[in-house]
């Protein structure tokens, strides 16, 4: 059944109308262009800091499973690692070749060392680690010597090891770095922190990226978690039905989406409870500029 016959059905059995998250689990998820390819990429990710840096045991790794087997249910596939992320790289791709999902994910990961052999070194670390040939999206975590791993991914974007370069940090103060950079050379994506409580990358940043035909990945999009205490024993307003939200998260996340710069959105989880919340945010009605608003005044951000 679709979502609308599901919530017709609601309807005539005389039950809530409020979006079900079993009904979101089943939907397929919005897609987004890629500006410097025209690629279409979901707009629902996970990340994989603290999250994915798990051992060996089953009880550690059954989770994440779950975790990527939703994504991929959904017609999900970005997912980002890093070098600095501990034993996440490993535990993607032993993960993901154990399903058979290695082929269906969108593969991103970083550079974080200083020197163009050390960069190397540690870049083919990542794509055994990974087990990929060929890297969807190699990024520069937070600028380190960005110039000179700038170069190798430029050769190496030529020769197809990768497909997408990207930059990225999470504070606001790079946000002027960021911006000047992409104005400057040929960067395919940008990852940056942005939430209903921290917008400093409306500013300037965001149209920058839409300038510039840059594709925007949203890390922190919960404020390191920090959004949820705000509204800890408070109900959702009824008017976030209107853009087909159930939930904090999916509130969250929805707010972020709504930006026009916005590609994707990354928000970690262990857990497949919050993966589906996390997915029902590309499901379904976005909020308008006027929603937007209220959104922020009722957040009081």
């Amino acid at each position: 059944m679709t979502r609308r016959e599901n919530l017709q059905l609601l309807s005539w059995l005389g039950m809530s109308t409020t979006i079900p998250t079993w009904i979101l689990a089943s939907e397929p998820i919005m897609k987004r262009v890629i500006p410097s390819s025209g690629e279409q990429l979901p707009v629902i990710g996970v990340g994989t800091w603290q999250t994915f840096d798990v051992g060996t045991s089953p009880t550690e790794r059954d989770p994440l499973k779950d975790v990527l087997r939703q994504l991929v249910e959904q017609q999900g596939s970005v997912i980002d690692s890093s070098p600095m992320y501990g034993n996440a790289e490993r535990v993607i791709g032993d993960l993901s070749n154990a399903m058979g999902i290695n082929n269906k994910l969108f593969m991103a990961t970083k550079v974080w060392t200083s020197g163009r052999e050390a960069g190397i070194r540690q870049m083919e670390n990542s794509f055994s680690l990974m087990q990929r040939k060929q890297m969807d999206l190699m990024q520069i975590h937070n600028l380190v010597d960005w110039k000179t791993h700038y170069k190798t991914l430029q050769q190496w974007k030529e020769e197809k090891r990768i497909r997408y370069i990207g930059i990225t940090h999470y504070v606001d103060s790079a946000h002027d770095e960021v911006a000047q950079i992409i104005q400057n050379n040929n960067i395919d994506f940008i990852q940056i922190n942005y939430s209903i409580a921290n917008r400093h990358a409306e500013n300037n940043l965001l149209q920058t990226a839409i300038d510039n035909k840059v594709g925007v990945i949203v890390n922190q999009p919960f404020g390191g978690g920090g959004l949820f205490g705000r509204v800890r024993g408070k109900s959702l307003p009824e008017w976030a039905k209107e853009f087909d939200c159930n939930s904090w998260g999916c509130f969250f996340l929805k707010f972020i989406l709504a930006h026009p710069a916005v590609t994707c959105v990354i928000p970690g989880t262990a857990k497949r409870s919050h993966m589906i919340d996390n997915l029902s945010a590309g499901v379904g009605k976005l909020p308008n500029e006027k929603d937007r608003k209220l959104m922020i005044d009722f957040m009081g951000t």
